[in-house]
């Protein structure tokens, strides 16, 4: 009689990467990835998001070399961080997941941490750079860290007390985040504050973790190119969060008693 096979059980922790020309970093940011979600308790997967790559990022993710920790791709025809992540959450349906950063420079032994408050009931956890306890390594240029110090003080007038809106190390309690991320609307790199502010709407209490983090060359973040529109972002994502509060009132009083599991077809993007 013939042996069968291997019983394959649902993932219960599932963990998206956006990328966008990764090719050069996203090998050594996948292999540690794929090292340390081999160790957790739970079975884990990967989803790295393409966000309409022009380099070889996808030739990197589809021919990765079969590991214990599955890797899957899924592609976006438009540009976005936002884009990306948004779509990477809603093809998830893992009772816990999240999204890290393609260059992994949140050191991933926050996993472990972020993995059991999930599990212990805490809605959100996120990295925070800003808390005792943390360690970062050199936090970019002086233009980049006057803009991101403007950034937080704008950022606090929509998320206040989230003391690190920016780090690329956020997890979840799945239904919750698929209900949060079904309506964002933010493409580029705000979006982090929009799905925040949305899963506060919901009823969720945010937690957040000191963390190592490393600055990793080859960000794909500008200063020049990206602030005018991350500012811009921010502003529509203030001016959302007031004019939508009364007409999203009864639906959020529903979604925060059940965080119901809302499923979304972004059209920007084809899984394989």
């Amino acid at each position: 009689m013939a042996t069968p096979p291997p019983a394959v059980y649902p993932a219960s922790f599932e963990i998206v990467v956006p990328a966008r020309n990764e090719a050069g970093r996203l090998p050594a940011g996948l292999t540690a990835l794929c090292r340390k979600a081999a160790t957790l308790p739970v079975r884990t997967t990967i989803l790295v998001v393409d966000s309409a790559s022009t380099d070889a990022t996808c030739h990197v993710v589809r021919n990765w070399a079969a590991h214990p920790v599955p890797v899957g791709l899924l592609r976006c025809r438009q540009a976005g961080k936002g884009i990306a992540v948004r779509a990477g959450l809603l093809a998830t349906q893992a009772p816990f997941m999240g999204y890290c950063d393609a260059d992994m420079a949140t050191d991933l032994s926050a996993l472990d941490t972020a993995l059991g408050l999930l599990a212990a009931g805490h809605g959100v956890v996120i990295g925070s750079r800003a808390l005792q306890g943390s360690v970062t390594g050199n936090r970019h240029s002086a233009a980049r860290r006057m803009g991101a110090a403007v950034f937080r003080t704008l950022a606090r007038g929509i998320v206040p007390g989230v003391t690190d809106t920016q780090c690329g190390f956020k997890f979840f309690s799945g239904p919750l985040v698929r209900a949060a991320a079904l309506p964002l609307r933010t493409a580029g790199f705000a979006f982090d504050i929009e799905l925040i502010a949305n899963c506060l709407r919901l009823g969720a209490t945010l937690t957040e973790i000191p963390v190592r983090w490393q600055d990793v060359p080859g960000s794909s973040f500008s200063v020049w190119r990206h602030s005018a529109g991350s500012f811009r972002d921010m502003a529509s994502i203030w001016l959302r969060s007031r004019t939508d509060l009364a007409a999203r009132g009864s639906a959020d009083h529903e979604n925060r008693t059940r965080y119901s599991y809302m499923s979304g077809s972004p059209a920007v993007s084809v899984r394989e």
